[in-house]
Formats: C-alpha cells, structure tokens, sequence
C-alpha cells in the first residue's frame, strides 16, 4: 500500500474529557476555543473556574469528541498556547468524577404535574419554584442521568433548560498541587 492512499480503516470518534491549568488572563479562553474553531473541532462541554487567586491560575474542564489521533492533536496543539500550563486526559488518566448542574423550568398542568413530582423525585432534584402551572428543578450528577431526566420532562410539557457543562477531577489521592507549585 503507497503512503499516499488513504487508510480504509476508519477509527471511531470517541468523547474524552480533558482538564487544563491555564492563567486566569484576558484572552486566554479565547485563545483555547481559537484553537478548536481554527482547525475544526468541536467542543461539547465547557466550564472555567479561577482555582488559585494568588497566581491567577483557572481550570478549564472540557469534553470533545474525536479519534485517537485527533484527540492527541488538540492535546498537543492545547500545550503549545503559551498560558496552558498543564493538559490531562481525564478519560485516559484513570478514573475520574464527572457532574453537571442544570436548572429546567416544567410548564405544565393536570395529571402530568404529579407526574412531574414523582419522576423529579426519582432523580433526587431540587424543586427551586413552584405556580400553579409550572416548576422550576434543579438537578446535579452525570450528564447521562441530566439528559434521561430532560427527556422525561420533555414529555410532560414546554420545557425550557439551562446547564453549567460538566465538572471533571480525577478521583484517588494524585493531584496537581506539586505541579501547581512549580508555575
């Protein structure tokens, strides 16, 4: 086979969480999404949280899908921005915690409003508001079990949704602290 055919072997795009150390700077984020509308890669989930005031230092959780290949790219490619300081696959690194926050507003009436009751318990969410014709949940945990509940609601009545994108650390006794130490 020459070199310059392409490989029949289509690799499956997978989702891979990752988590970055960044400076907590003007421009820093922008320059991270640049990165992935520049070459076209997309961005699933994102969340950015200043995690050291001292040394200006924010974490960034972020979820995209891709090949291996890809994946290891933007890996690479996230390393070279001049204020990324560290890049860790959560999903390869070992395990690792994901959760999710989302508010969603339930207009609905009748039957279904028991309906709603009884599955909002089901999933453990918080009631936040309540009217006579509608509710207001709030809902913490994998974005699986977010998405499962949504759909349920969804066929209750006119939903409307609000979600943080998901929160990644990776779980056991390793943590950044000595890396942190030496930006």
């Amino acid at each position: 086979m020459s070199v310059y055919q392409k490989n029949d072997i289509e690799e499956e795009e997978i989702s891979r969480t990752l988590s970055l150390v960044v400076d907590n700077q003007p421009g820093t984020l922008a320059r991270v999404i640049g990165l992935f509308s520049g070459r076209g890669y997309n961005i699933e989930s994102l969340t950015v949280t200043e995690i050291d005031n001292r040394r200006h230092l924010s974490k960034i959780s972020l979820v995209t899908r891709g090949t291996s290949m890809t994946i290891e790219q933007i890996k690479s490619q996230l390393l070279r921005i001049v204020p990324v300081h560290i890049v860790r696959d959560l999903t390869l690194d070992g395990p690792f915690i994901e959760s999710e926050l989302a508010l969603i507003k339930l207009v609905v009436k009748g039957a279904n409003r028991v309906e709603a009751l009884r599955i909002s318990e089901t999933f453990r969410a918080r009631t936040l508001d309540v009217t006579l014709s509608s509710f207001v949940f709030e809902l913490t945990g994998k974005p699986v079990k977010i998405d499962a509940f949504i759909g349920l609601m969804q066929s209750l009545g006119d939903t409307e949704i609000s979600r943080t994108g998901v929160s990644a650390i990776s779980r056991g006794n390793n943590t950044d602290t000595k890396l942190l130490e030496q930006i």
